[in-house]
């Protein structure tokens, strides 16, 4: 196993420095045994990690600065110092200083990752208003990966133990959800889902529940019609390359258990997908863009900026997030890996010459 699969490089955006992102990275990161398994790199500054190391005496980090991402310690925690100047932390609060250097962090790691000094990146909550700027105008993370990466589409899959659960439309107002359900989104939608099953999570033939948008999935037109014109022609024409089943009541779909049968739940926007996920996960969800060349995960939470700075912070959907980023890259490596087909690196002679060698074998 090469290096690069064996331990990649991962990097931690710091989110908005007044919530719970810092603690978050440094509960994660003081369990050295998390070494063993990948070379942290986080994305803040050394006075705003000391800052949050008062509040957790009991956590025990050692990292090392660096300004050079082609000389990182793989034995510790390396620190990129993306500013010096001092910061006004107020944990808790929501401020200016707070958005904007939580996408000094963001843009510092995202190039990191475009560039490949990083193999994974974990993002650190960010708080979706004060972080808005000529440099960042998107609802929140996700589009932000989808316009820098310039690729065409991409789905938050939520991912847990027992189940993942992608949407066809994120941060947008219910009042417009239903126009952009559309037979096209769907179909792109559920493309990214099974491609993303196969590669980054080893499923080789994935079966995908698509949930209907209005209650009882339209009960056959009696309450909306867009199940019979939109999403069943989507699931009619997804079918040809993929399982895909559908549509489901959300309500009945999650109550009895139908989940369990599937290996990913397309629902048709945030709130019917991620209520029920957040209830029924097994473990510690976490968020993955899929669709990207990139691995990005983050924790299924926000900047919880109530406990900000008091120590209470629950870093077990983080921690599961950095996991998870590891195994992807491992799985997309090995994916690539099994469909490089060796007969093509061997000439016809090298081939004539090992059958030659299992006959001389099998009759002596």
């Amino acid at each position: 196993m090469s290096n690069e699969l064996a331990k990649p490089v991962i990097g931690f955006t710091c989110g908005d420095l007044n919530g719970i992102g810092i603690e978050l990275i440094l509960k994660t990161l003081s369990d050295h045994r998390l070494l063993d398994v990948c070379t942290p790199v986080v994305f803040a500054s050394n006075k705003s990690l000391n800052f949050y190391r008062k509040s957790l005496p009991e956590t025990n980090l050692n990292y090392a600065s660096t300004r050079e991402l082609n000389r990182l310690n793989p034995k510790q925690v390396n620190l990129v110092n993306c500013w010096e100047e001092e910061v006004a932390i107020t944990p808790g609060q929501l401020t200016e200083a707070g958005g904007k250097y939580a996408l000094i962090s963001l843009k510092q790691a995202t190039l990191a990752l475009k560039e490949g000094h990083i193999q994974g990146l974990v993002t650190a909550p960010i708080h979706k208003k004060n972080i808005q700027s000529p440099d960042f105008t998107y609802s929140g993370h996700t589009p932000y990966f989808k316009a820098y990466f310039n690729v065409p589409e991409v789905v938050m899959l939520m991912v847990a133990e027992n189940m993942r659960v992608g949407v066809v439309t994120e941060h947008v107002p219910v009042s417009e959800v239903a126009k952009h359900i559309t037979k096209e989104n769907i179909v792109s939608k559920l493309k990214i889902i099974h491609s993303s099953l196969q590669k980054d999570f080893g499923i080789d033939k994935p079966r995908i529940a698509v949930l209907g948008l209005n209650p009882h999935a339209g009960d056959e037109g009696l309450i909306g019609n867009e199940e019979e014109t939109i999403i069943k022609p989507a699931i009619k024409e997804a079918k040809h390359s993929m399982m895909v089943f559908g549509p489901y009541s959300a309500d009945a779909f999650f109550a009895r258990g139908q989940f369990e049968r599937f290996d990913t739940v397309l629902a048709m926007y945030h709130d019917q997908g991620l209520i029920p996920f957040k209830s029924l996960a097994i473990g510690e969800g976490i968020n993955y863009s899929a669709g990207l060349p990139v691995v990005r995960t983050s924790p299924d939470h926000g900047t919880a900026f109530d406990i900000a700075g008091k120590g209470k912070a629950d870093n077990a959907s983080f921690l599961e997030a950095t996991f998870e980023c590891v195994e992807i890259i491992r799985k997309r490596l090995g994916y690539a890996d099994m469909r490089q087909n060796p007969l093509k690196k061997m000439s016809a002679r090298m081939i004539a010459n090992a059958v030659d060698e299992r006959i001389e074998e099998a009759e002596g």
